[in-house]
């Protein structure tokens, strides 16, 4: 039993620290909303914090799951942020979709306290969160990500290692990419159906069984038949990772023409009012 830190309760961050705990290991949970803190605590084995200071001091592994590069710094730095408890030897993992910028930003003051980082960013959503079958995405110190690794069995279906501290936030840059262009592919291949009058069903019953398939065919299908789209990963969210890709993408010199018209495409969704709506409501711009 190792003892964790976990920052963040929200719909990924909630039943990843319930599965720490299940495991048995020693959890302190913080989170900006007291309410959540006490609904984690009622329902699992585990303590609440009042800052993320007090979450972290103690902990042999701090871990983070909250929205966006301005959330995380708060979070890590300053009088009651994460680094401030940390001992020298602990590690901070960070599950959040940042900015490989902001992962080495603050991977370097960790280093200065003796603090290992590994960023560890998940794929999987909600359902994957909530079924412990995550696929995590790290970037850094091989002997970090060692000691890390057998924690975050408790919610990972796949668990690698890509490289330094920061390889984890491009890993999780691709899986956005390849998300954006799948969701745009099956949305417009079922609005066609549809107008063709084929049964949509039965369609991607034929369909998904050859080249093809996806996790988001066989998964989202029904719902985007059905114009259901109040569950999974907002859209929000999805425009705030298509701008870490496509910032990144400048910086390095690469090209992301489709990401870039699917991200307006999604622009528009929030304009419907669509901001909250699952990442498969792209749909609806074309019915």
């Amino acid at each position: 039993m190792v003892k964790v830190a976990f920052l963040g309760l929200g719909v990924m961050g909630f039943p990843m620290a319930g599965h720490l705990a299940a495991k048995g290991q020693d959890v302190t949970v913080w989170n900006r909303s007291a309410q959540k803190r006490a609904d984690w605590v009622a329902r699992h084995a585990g303590t609440e914090a009042a800052t993320a200071r007090q979450a972290a001091t103690g902990a042999d592994f701090v871990m983070a799951c909250v929205g966006n590069d301005d959330d995380l710094r708060q979070v890590c730095l300053g009088p009651d942020g994460a680094f401030a408890g940390m001992a020298k030897g602990a590690i901070f993992v960070d599950h959040t979709t940042v900015s490989a910028k902001v992962t080495r930003e603050l991977a370097e003051i960790a280093a200065k306290s003796g603090i290992g980082y590994v960023d560890a960013p998940v794929s999987g959503g909600q359902a994957g969160a909530e079924n412990g079958v995550l696929s995590i995405m790290c970037g850094g110190a091989e002997a970090d990500y060692a000691a890390a690794e057998p924690v975050l069995a408790a919610y990972a279906r796949i668990c690698r290692r890509l490289g330094d501290v920061g390889a984890g936030q491009m890993a999780k840059m691709c899986n956005q990419i390849c998300i954006a262009g799948l969701l745009q592919g099956l949305s417009e291949a079922l609005a066609f159906a549809q107008k063709a009058g084929l049964d949509g069903e039965a369609l991607v019953e034929v369909i998904s069984q050859g080249a093809a398939g996806s996790w988001q065919m066989v998964n989202r299908h029904k719902t985007m038949l059905k114009d259901e789209f109040d569950f999974g990963f907002a859209v929000d969210w999805m425009r705030k990772d298509l701008g870490i890709c496509l910032d990144t993408a400048e910086e390095i010199g690469a090209r992301l023409p489709v990401t870039a018209l699917v991200d307006q495409f999604y622009k528009d969704v929030q304009l419907m009012g669509g901001g909250r709506n699952d990442t498969s409501s792209l749909i609806r711009r074309l019915k």
